[in-house]
């Protein structure tokens, strides 16, 4: 694929970025949190993003069986309200209720369940606009919790516009063929290291430094992509593989952050870690694979002929990398870390 033809495939992307907003991430999901406690008591935590689609009010939905049974106690963080209440139910138990989320909208909000039944078992989900129910089994299968990860991996490296960005750069930088596969294949190693470390606790990187790091990541990759030409390539196009490894480990902190959200299901951590794992490769294959798809569409109209607009894209994903970074660090400063 030539090289304005690979442009105008991240041009799109970044038209589709405008769409959503300066932010490098999709509206962040909403968060419910039910806990068993003793005489047929629940915990309930609802957590909800501070920005949401207009017109959208997302509800928790309890079993009717539920009473409110103490007042609600609502704090506010930097990009977040989180709400608890205790409520009452009858002696029957969550298993086999339903629990939901009211108001969600097909590819604009999403929702995360989890559910802590009194034996200890983990129910974890991700409710969407086409499925914003869930029925609480008596225990959990594997299978529901390969599909459930899954597909929370696969979505959060969809809607995140940063690591999306990035990948498409590394198109830019490398073109196709082998050397796109073994560049992938370094971000790829890069990032699973690093999520697979921070999720099991054994490294651990404040979530707001990553996102520095990441935004940061973006804008050096926009430098390079937009130099002139030199006789001696620069280390970065001479190995793009080990600057994709190296900043693969920084991606893997974000998508750490994003697992942190849910949590790992006791008993079942290496089975969800893998499934989130291959969610993120699925997404990163798929969109490098519509990225290449939409080049070659281009290639045979021969669309792309003003050479003074090849390099609108990456000035476009330097400035938004700009601002991440200065969104983000300033988001570290106030937090105090």
């Amino acid at each position: 694929m030539s090289r304005p033809l690979r442009l105008m495939a991240l041009w799109l992307l970044l038209a589709g970025s405008f769409a959503r907003s300066a932010g490098a991430h999709g509206m962040a999901p909403a968060l419910l949190e039910i806990e068993e406690l003793a005489e047929h008591r629940l915990a309930v935590s609802w957590k909800i993003p501070m920005l949401q689609p207009t017109g959208a009010t997302l509800t928790p939905v309890l079993p009717p069986q539920c009473i409110r049974d103490s007042a609600v106690d609502e704090t506010s963080g930097i990009d977040s309200v989180t709400a608890r209440w205790v409520v009452r139910c009858d002696a029957q138990g969550l298993v086999g209720r339903t629990v939901g989320v009211e108001g969600l909208t097909t590819g604009q909000t999403d929702a995360l369940v989890r559910v802590t039944l009194a034996d200890g078992h983990v129910v974890q989900a991700v409710l969407r606009g086409s499925e914003p129910r869930l029925t609480i089994p008596g225990r959990p299968g594997r299978l529901d919790v390969l599909r459930s990860y899954g597909a929370l991996g696969t979505e959060h490296i969809l809607t995140g516009v940063d690591h999306l960005l990035f990948i498409g750069g590394l198109l830019l930088l490398v073109g196709g063929g082998r050397r796109l596969l073994q560049t992938i294949t370094a971000f790829t190693a890069g990032h699973s290291v690093t999520l697979s470390l921070a999720a099991l606790g054994i490294a651990a990187v404040p979530s707001r430094l990553a996102e520095v790091a990441i935004a940061g990541s973006v804008f050096i990759l926009a430098v390079e992509l937009a130099r002139p030409t030199r006789p001696t390539p620069s280390l970065l196009r001479r190995l793009p593989w080990a600057m994709a490894g190296l900043f693969g480990l920084l991606h893997g902190l974000g998508f750490a952050g994003a697992l942190a959200e849910v949590g790992l299901p006791a008993g079942e951590i290496p089975s969800a870690l893998c499934a989130f794992n291959v969610g993120i490769e699925a997404g990163q294959v798929a969109f490098v694979g519509v990225l290449l798809a939409i080049g070659w569409s281009l290639q045979q109209v021969k669309i792309l002929r003003y050479q003074r607009l090849q390099r609108v894209p990456v000035y476009v994903m330097g400035s938004l990398a700009s601002f991440w970074l200065l969104e983000r660090t300033a988001a570290l400063v106030a937090s105090g870390w």
